[in-house]
């Protein structure tokens, strides 16, 4: 019993993080029995082996019939890491991929060599099935982006964190504290991804308000677009006011770490 719960716990871990990886960790203990020699070393081939031919080969195919893609890297798009990729999380709708091409092309125009660097976007399958831990990827519809960074007052492609998550650019003293009131509010979770950083590097580099600021205007000149979701302390001190610019909300967690955007 034991040893068939810790299979099922396995099983969900992975499907809640990676979405393909439940099934092929299911398939996998039916192709390598429990009686064969090195069966773990063997499982773990056998799954490795499959996870990344369906991940880079079959999920791909497969994720069109659902109405995604992955999304399309450039010289002025990436993402963060490869674990974005690893885990499937690199997946829109068609129409959010060229938008995200239009926004690399017109920033990269006040900005040269700097890229688009996305992070979290949605799983290849299924309207509906939560992204842990966001709240609204579910879609294909909306995707994060970093903010833009410099170092020694040059604009550079460095991020401050190996997930592009949890560093967060705080409010000054005479900016509004929107991570104190949500929390004396009870929403524990909001500044929560400073826990989800795995790891800081890069600590020379600051945020580019201007950059950034060039990066949202950029978003913003995209009418596909419907919302934009940033820290309210941001919003104001880059002197941002288009209406698509919104307050995520207390349930949800900080966004002065992140760009978050979303097609109407």
């Amino acid at each position: 019993m034991i040893k068939k719960l810790l299979h099922l716990i396995i099983i969900v871990f992975l499907t809640v993080f990676t979405q393909i990886g439940g099934i092929i960790y299911f398939l996998t203990i039916l192709i390598i029995k429990s009686k064969q020699e090195n069966k773990r070393l063997k499982r773990l081939i056998v799954f490795s082996a499959i996870y990344l031919f369906s991940t880079f080969l079959i999920v791909p195919q497969l994720a069109n019939l659902f109405g995604r893609e992955k999304i399309k890297e450039t010289e002025l798009i990436k993402a963060n890491t490869i674990f974005t990729k690893l885990l499937n999380r690199n997946y829109v709708k068609p129409e959010l991929n060229k938008t995200l091409q239009k926004i690399s092309i017109d920033f990269e125009k006040k900005h040269k060599e700097i890229q688009l660097v996305y992070l979290d976007a949605n799983f290849p399958f299924i309207d509906k099935f939560p992204l842990l831990p966001h709240l609204s990827h579910n879609d294909g519809k909306k995707i994060d982006l970093s903010f833009v960074y410099q170092e020694n007052g040059k604009i550079t492609n460095k991020k401050p964190s190996i997930s592009g998550y949890g560093i967060y650019e705080n409010p000054k003293n005479n900016e509004i504290k929107q991570f104190e009131i949500c929390k004396k509010k009870g929403y524990w979770q909001y500044d929560f991804p400073k826990y989800l950083t795995f790891g800081k590097i890069n600590r020379e580099i600051e945020f580019s308000e201007k950059a950034s600021r060039d990066l949202i205007n950029s978003i913003l000149r995209q009418s596909e677009i419907g919302k934009i979701f940033i820290e309210p302390h941001l919003k104001t001190r880059m002197n941002l006011s288009n209406s698509k610019i919104r307050f995520h909300g207390c349930k949800a967690v900080r966004h002065d770490d992140h760009i978050h955007i979303q097609l109407k």
